[in-house]
């Protein structure tokens, strides 16, 4: 999901990845900080194009990451270093890009030097040498702890994180005032029952909401893809606090109890009493149709719908809330490709993009920054880019960005509700066989989508055994 989203690609077979883990664990070796293949000791870049591999931005055409290699580019010609970065969209969805990064720098057939990388691929390209080693000091203290966390593969560091995002909930504020609810509580700490009893005021008050009302809540639940994996991790989470599915080698390390446990709460989860039905056929834009054009009162969903649905929604309609119970962390980040041969001019590339500055950008356009400062120092801010909520509307055109902000120009939940939803969030199983895990868990969760689901022991029971399967033993 790219932000922790997408379709997680089939046809990479554990077979093929387990081969990819054993021969690139010794890529770079240990005392190479580069990793993999790189330019010779010494050696200056020779000036060029670095060319960085990403998916889609969702701040639109033109957007924040577009704007910041734009400004990268500005200060190099300044310089006069005859260095340009040049951004190149990958198509398809996530597991389609995942694809064909991993064809390409296995190839070599692809001249990128920096990969963006969803932060649950990282493990996967670390150990299997497709990318470079960095040096400890371009992830430091101002990094969210949580976030990270997710740079690293073993004890060495491979990426540094972009931007991040978390499971969020959001609420429609309206239709809970129609309800006769005058209290939310929906602060941190609220669990899933708090939930369940307000949406059972919305299905008390019925017609008198002001929509097309259906079903309580709704969230990306179609087995095809990623949705019902996040969503399944998050129950898991949520039921046994601590509990991780893999241990720090990505070693298998559940248990049937925890699973029945997970099982059990997922379950309570997506029941049809409270859940839209088309949610087990469901994406992100799905979701946040079904939500926006008010069919739910309800939606798990990523930071980026805030700014989205505040386009159709009121800061009177609409709320945002951490998600009830632990919530997944999601995110993309920048990684040194094997081949690159600007090796030291990429990684100034990274360094700028994720800067504290950078990230101040890429938190006022909507996405979730990865530092600390981006969300705390008020005297930061982004002159390096703006976002179409930043800019003044002109006389005769409405602005098209209506996205709330505070008195110092960042959306207007970032402190009080995204930083501590970052910061208490749970990674999603680190293993470089993570297409596996997916595969496996989301086969077994999906079981219980079908008419006659098997008892939450039968299914704790096939999971633990084909996780076992999947994953190398504990």
């Amino acid at each position: 999901m790219s932000h922790g989203r997408g379709r997680l690609r089939r046809g990479v077979s554990a077979t093929l990845l387990l081969l990819l883990f054993a021969t690139g664990c010794d890529a770079g070796g240990a005392g190479d900080p580069g990793g993999g293949q790189s330019a010779a000791a010494g050696t200056a870049d020779a000036p060029g194009e670095i060319v960085l591999a990403s998916g889609r931005d969702v701040t639109g055409k033109g957007g924040i990451r577009q704007q910041l290699i734009a400004e990268w580019n500005r200060q190099q010609e300044v310089k006069g270093s005859g260095f340009r970065a040049r951004l190149v969209e990958l198509p398809g969805s996530a597991d389609q890009q995942r694809s064909q990064l991993l064809g390409a720098l296995q190839s070599g057939s692809a001249e990128y030097d920096v990969v963006n990388l969803d932060v649950t691929w990282v493990p996967e390209f670390a150990a299997a040498g497709l990318v470079q080693q960095l040096p400890d000091q371009l992830v430091d203290s101002d990094v969210i702890k949580s976030v990270a966390g997710t740079a690293r593969w073993g004890d060495k560091l491979y990426s540094v994180p972009f931007n991040s995002d978390v499971g969020l909930l959001f609420y429609r504020r309206d239709y809970l005032a129609a309800a006769g609810v005058t209290k939310t509580d929906l602060g941190k700490g609220t669990g899933w029952p708090a939930v369940q009893r307000l949406i059972g005021a919305l299905d008390t008050a019925g017609k008198r909401l002001p929509g097309p009302y259906v079903k309580g809540w709704t969230s990306q639940l179609d087995a095809s893809y990623e949705g019902l994996t996040v969503n399944g991790v998050e129950a898991f989470a949520s039921a046994s606090d601590g509990f991780a599915l893999t241990d720090k080698q990505g070693r298998y390390a559940g248990s049937v109890a925890d699973l029945q446990a997970g099982l059990d709460e997922l379950r309570n989860r997506t029941q049809a009493a409270y859940t839209l039905p088309d949610a087990v056929h469901s994406d992100e834009a799905d979701t946040l149709t079904d939500f926006a054009d008010g069919r739910t009162g309800f939606l798990r969903h990523w930071p980026y719908a805030y700014r989205t649905l505040h386009q159709s929604l009121s800061e009177q309609q609409l709320g945002v809330a951490p998600l009830p119970g632990k919530a997944v962390l999601g995110g993309q980040n920048l990684a040194v490709a094997r081949g690159s041969q600007r090796r030291d001019t990429a990684r100034q590339l990274i360094e700028f993009l994720t800067g504290r500055e950078s990230e101040r950008c890429l938190l006022d356009a909507g996405f979730a920054a990865t530092r600390l400062s981006a969300y705390e120092d008020n005297g930061l801010v982004c002159k390096t880019a703006k976002s179409s909520g930043q800019a003044t509307a002109s006389p005769t055109t409405e602005r098209t960005d209506r996205m709330p902000r505070d008195a110092n120009g960042r959306p207007a939940y970032a402190r009080g509700t995204l930083l501590p939803a970052l910061e208490d969030a749970v990674q999603r199983p680190r293993t470089p066989l993570y297409g596996a895990f997916s595969q496996t868990f989301t086969a077994q969760l999906s079981r219980l989508q079908g008419d006659k689901p098997p008892s939450d022991a039968q299914l704790a029971k096939d999971l633990d055994t084909q996780l076992k399967r999947a994953l190398p033993a504990h």
